[in-house]
Order: structure tokens, then sequence, then C-alpha cells
């Protein structure tokens, strides 16, 4: 077994997306190849209506799938082929834009007006990018939740991992989504393949993923003070951490215990020229998407669900 050292550690940044919906963004809109076949990862969280409520009205995808996992409150979605459904607390949805799709998500808040779930897009490969549209929606209790002796708890959204297999499937980069809680403590290690890119987001708790190099935590600067210091990081929440290659994922829970997303894929290594919720291999591919908007040829006839 080789543990994964740590490439990256970062925060995930405040920016405001849709109609006004504020929201943490771990990574988006920069160097494709950090995390292939995953472009882009939002943590949608928040307390106060107002910051939410207005949601992500009509928009365009093509070229990528979505993946939306919901913690807290519901997501309201429509399409423009006539579908519609609402996501409710712990569901998923894996939606396939293929050849493109107009869509809205509307997120509404529980009882306390509390707001949570998690968006990440993954790149499709040229040959799939024009394949037409499709969902899976996943309703929570239909998610395997596996509870080790230990009390680590393993929500498997996609993939096979201890012995159980999540439910949705037929998705090109082949990944691996957890959910993941390690109590108090703890020190667990999380087989990942080889071969695939894999980063953790952690949204509750802290602890350190570590390495037979790096025993204390990963050495990253930090501001403290108006002064930039190096120092061992206890990650804790909205923390993204990107590991470089191996085959097991390892992490010290902190004081609290920790929870995190795992999510691997099998890269895609091939160009990428997007713009917003488009994503192609050339500028050429790109224009001609922009052009089919404006003329109306958008959305494919023979797109079907």
């Amino acid at each position: 077994m080789s543990i994964r050292p740590v490439k990256q550690i970062s925060d995930a940044q405040p920016t405001m997306e849709g109609a006004g919906v504020h929201l943490s963004r771990a990574f988006g809109f920069g160097d494709p190849s950090l995390a292939d076949p995953f472009l882009l990862f939002d943590d949608f969280r928040n307390d106060n209506p107002e910051h939410y409520k207005k949601g992500f009205p009509w928009h365009p995808h093509r070229g990528i799938e979505t993946i939306t996992y919901v913690l807290a409150g519901t997501v309201d979605h429509a399409d423009s082929l006539g579908n519609s459904g609402s996501l409710g607390a712990g569901s998923v949805q894996w939606m396939t834009a293929g050849s493109g799709i107009m869509h809205q998500e509307m997120p509404k808040g529980d009882a306390t007006g509390k707001m949570h779930g998690f968006q990440l897009w993954a790149n499709l490969p040229s040959s799939l990018k024009m394949t037409s549209p499709r969902y899976q929606d996943i309703a929570g209790g239909d998610i395997p939740e596996i509870i080790d002796d230990d009390g680590t708890i393993v929500r498997v959204v996609v993939g096979d991992f201890w012995g159980k297999k999540g439910p949705v499937d037929g998705i090109a980069s082949e990944p691996q989504y957890l959910d993941i809680t390690v109590p108090a403590g703890k020190k667990k290690s999380f087989k990942v393949d080889t071969y695939r890119s894999a980063f953790a987001y952690i949204f509750d708790g802290s602890g350190t993923f570590r390495d037979a190099s790096r025993p204390f935590g990963v050495l990253v600067e930090k501001e403290v003070e108006g002064n930039e210091l190096h120092l061992r990081d206890m990650t804790g929440d909205r923390t993204l951490v990107v590991f470089d290659k191996g085959d097991e994922v390892t992490v010290q829970a902190g004081e609290h215990g920790i929870r995190f997303l795992l999510i691997s894929g099998k890269p895609i290594q091939e160009p990428v020229a997007w713009h917003g919720p488009i994503v192609m291999n050339t500028r050429q591919e790109l224009q001609q998407a922009f052009d089919e908007l404006r003329n109306g040829s958008f959305i494919r006839e023979s797109a079907t669900m």
C-alpha cells in the first residue's frame, strides 16, 4: 500500500452564482488539470433564505455532467425537455447534459431556513459530449450506508466501496463519490484506485490527511495577523485537499471528528475549452454552442431522457 501524499490544500472561496446564491467554491474556472475529470466544486450552504432563494434560473449546459448532493433543505429542478422534480435531504441527482439542455435549480430551506448542498461538475470525453441528456435522481434512502466497527460511517453515493455499490451508474469518468464521517481521534485509511484523480472536501470537524513523510499534517502557507507563516495545518470546514498518486488516503480525525467527501475519477486528459456551464474541446466547438444558443438550435430534437 502507498499512502497518497497531499498535492494541494486550500480554502473554499466565497462567491455568488445564479440569481444571487451565496456559496463557497473549492475549485472551478481555473486549471482544468487540477482534478481532471472534475472541473468545479461548489458548497452552497446558508441559514439565510435571502442568500439562496432566488436560486439558479434557466441556464444552458453542454459537454458535462453535474452532480447535486443535498444535505439540508430541498432543490426543485426543471428542464427544457419537460422534466421536473425535487431533491430532498440526503438525495443526489446526476445530470448528463451531453448535447445540451436548459435547466434551472431552485433551493429551498428546511423548517429552520437552513439550506446545504454540493454541486460537482464532471467533464465528458469528446466521444460523449454530444450524447443525449439524461437524469439519475436518487432518494436519500436508496444510498447505501456502512458503519464500521470503530464508528466510521460511509455513504456510497457512486462506485463500489466496502462491499456496497452506489445507486448512480453509467458515468463516463467511472467516479467514486463517498460521504465519510470518522469519529474523534480515530485514524482511518480508505482505498482509492492508483490511476484516479482524487480529492477530499471537509465540511464538518477537522483532521489531518497525512503520509509517512508528513506525520503532523500538511505544511502550508497561512496568513496570521498580516504575516505569512508556514505551519502544519489541521484541515477543517470548507477545506479542499487534492491528493497525489497512491492507492490509499489516510485521515486522522480531530477532537470533534471529521466529515468529508472523498471523490475520485478517471482522468480524461483532453483539451478543455469552456465558458460557464458549456465545456467543449476546442474554441470552435464552444463558439458553435453559443451560436446555437442565439439561433435557437441548441436543444437537439433527438435528445431524449
